[in-house]
């Protein structure tokens, strides 16, 4: 091969799947954005704790979990398409779960409705990661995974406007500040109306992805195949197991999930702490979405100059400052502090993604993939703790203090913990030589 050619980041005869794979990455940021506020709208509605409420993260990123081995030993043995219909049917399902979910009024129902759209949504990341890496060239094989995921902060912000102006500014719960005081007539009421206003974005996020599910179906997707057949499976898991670069990437991703989602998710409780509403807290989770996005796109623009590894260090050292701020500078500055750190998030997923799969196999990169989506049980995880912390004076967000600031604040202590895992990881693996073959 002529070395000083230019190498395509998505070849021509690839351009239709990879648009077609891409559009996923939109759909599970669309649900990722319109769950996150749920939390705090579920806290309000059914007069839930903070850590009680982390049940619908716990939920949503424990479908993850179970599902992603589950979709790696599946796809591995059938096709790609067959995993993505099955992703798509399994998304469709878990939303319109939640018709019935706000009839019953139960909380059970709607985590119940969230743990089945994330059984579709760990088919969907554990199909379309890997293929999406192996769409063209193993040397841009992370910069393409990179431009995928800049579609997924276009879903993001997609959900949160829906989740802004559909759920949150719709809530009469959220507007009543002593509704919990209220008469149980006058709280059923409420409650009830305000289930429905939660029930029908998600309704209607089933019925869209069915019609991709169609699209999807109508249309010829290739697949990858391994020169040689398929492997033993003890064969891929071993080379996985020696791998370190693979095994310390999985510890490094559910890290940065649990990061990304505690500072997503309690940006709520942190502006409840300076008397800001969940519909205006939600304009700076707005901000920080754009931030992400604007990120993700810098980010991919500079793979083409640095190394993964160290861009990777580089965006995690300054996630490390922005969220020491958050926790020592109370008030609106934190709260910047707060929203400029999804700038630094931005490359990490599909960064430490691309790192951790870089020179395997493709049948050790699916099965490898599926670790990589099980990682993201820290998004189940890290917030459950974090609103645990955030109970320790009881159910308000600010009624205890710990090192002199409020424990809202503090709580962000776990985030710093989690950037500096992926410091290390980011410049351990710039320093790490690996044979790459096209």
């Amino acid at each position: 091969m002529n070395t000083s050619s230019k190498i395509p980041v998505v070849p021509n005869k690839f351009l239709l799947p990879f648009i077609l794979i891409t559009s996923l990455f939109a759909l599970w940021g669309f649900a990722n954005a319109v769950t996150d506020p749920m939390v705090q709208a579920f806290k309000k509605v059914l007069e839930l704790s903070n850590s009680q409420a982390a049940w619908v993260q716990m939920a949503f990123y424990g479908g993850y979990f179970c599902m992603a081995l589950p979709a790696a030993l599946f796809v591995r043995k059938y096709s790609y398409k067959t995993g993505v219909l099955i992703g798509l049917g399994l998304y469709a399902a878990g939303a319109l779960l939640f018709y019935p979910a706000a009839t019953s009024e139960q909380f059970w129902f709607f985590c119940l409705g969230l743990y089945v759209l994330t059984f579709g949504l760990a088919f969907l990341e554990t199909t379309a990661n890997p293929y999406i890496l192996s769409m063209g060239p193993a040397k841009t094989a992370t910069q393409r995974l990179n431009l995928a995921q800049a579609f997924n902060p276009v879903g993001l912000l997609a959900g949160l406007l829906v989740a802004k102006f559909f759920i949150l500014d719709k809530l009469r719960s959220d507007d009543i500040a002593n509704y919990s005081q209220l008469e149980e007539v006058q709280k059923t009421i409420i409650r009830t109306t305000d289930l429905m206003i939660i029930r029908d974005p998600y309704v209607g996020l089933g019925l869209v992805v069915l019609i991709v599910f169609i699209l999807i179906v109508v249309n010829k997707m290739p697949q990858a195949k391994e020169d040689g057949g398929i492997p033993p499976l003890s064969e891929t898991f071993s080379a996985l197991a020696g791998n370190e670069r693979f095994y310390f990437g999985v510890f490094t991703q559910i890290m940065y999930v649990g990061a990304q989602i505690m500072c997503w998710t309690y940006i709520y409780q942190y502006a409840e702490s300076i008397n800001i509403s969940s519909s205006v807290a939600a304009n700076y989770q707005l901000s920080a979405f754009v931030l992400f996005t604007t990120g993700r796109a810098i980010g991919t623009y500079l793979l083409k100059f640095m190394n993964p590894g160290k861009l990777l260090g580089i965006f995690a050292v300054l996630g490390v400052l922005s969220c020491t701020t958050v926790i020592f500078v109370e008030g609106t500055i934190g709260l910047y502090s707060l929203v400029a750190t999804s700038l630094f998030m931005s490359v990490m997923f599909p960064t430490i993604y691309g790192i951790a799969l870089e020179g395997l196999k493709e049948e050790e990169s699916k099965i490898g993939a599926a670790g990589l989506v099980m990682a993201i049980v820290g998004g189940a995880l890290m917030p459950k703790l974090q609103g645990m912390i955030i109970d320790l004076g009881g159910a308000a967000v600010d009624d205890y203090d710990i090192l002199g600031v409020s424990e809202v604040n503090f709580s962000f202590i776990l985030p710093v913990l989690c950037f500096a895992v992926i410091m290390i990881y980011g410049f351990w693996s710039s320093r790490q030589k690996i044979d790459i073959q096209d």
